[in-house]
């Protein structure tokens, strides 16, 4: 599901910019941040070695889940192209089906909202 969406709340207007700021920080195709229950975040940029090939967003659920977040209140990645659908499942399955997927261009301007 996709909807139209240009003004952010200052939480999710947040985890897009940690995003973006990993992302270039790193050099990275992709960057992605995730929120908790708890408001902690957790950010990631794609992950490619010979045996291990991530998206940023996958490795943002990752660091989250394996830190002890029980569940997300929202995602956001900063790339160049829209999400999978593998990464949007990442999300689902710790967010939980509804948990918004903030998608947003290199220069961290918002491009749609998905709904988990």
């Amino acid at each position: 599901m996709s909807q139209e969406d240009t003004a952010l709340d200052p939480e999710d207007a947040k985890i897009v910019t940690l995003a973006r700021s990993l992302r270039g920080r790193n050099r990275s195709a992709e960057g992605a941040a995730v929120r908790d229950l708890d408001g902690r975040t957790y950010v990631a940029s794609s992950v490619t070695l010979p045996s291990l090939t991530l998206s940023a967003l996958q490795a943002a659920v990752v660091v989250a889940s394996a830190s002890g977040a029980r569940g997300l209140e929202a995602a956001a990645v900063v790339s160049g192209a829209e999400p999978g659908e593998i990464d949007v499942t990442a999300v689902t399955d710790l967010g939980g089906s509804g948990t918004p997927v903030h998608v947003a261009g290199t220069d961290g301007t918002l491009i749609t909202t998905r709904l988990a």
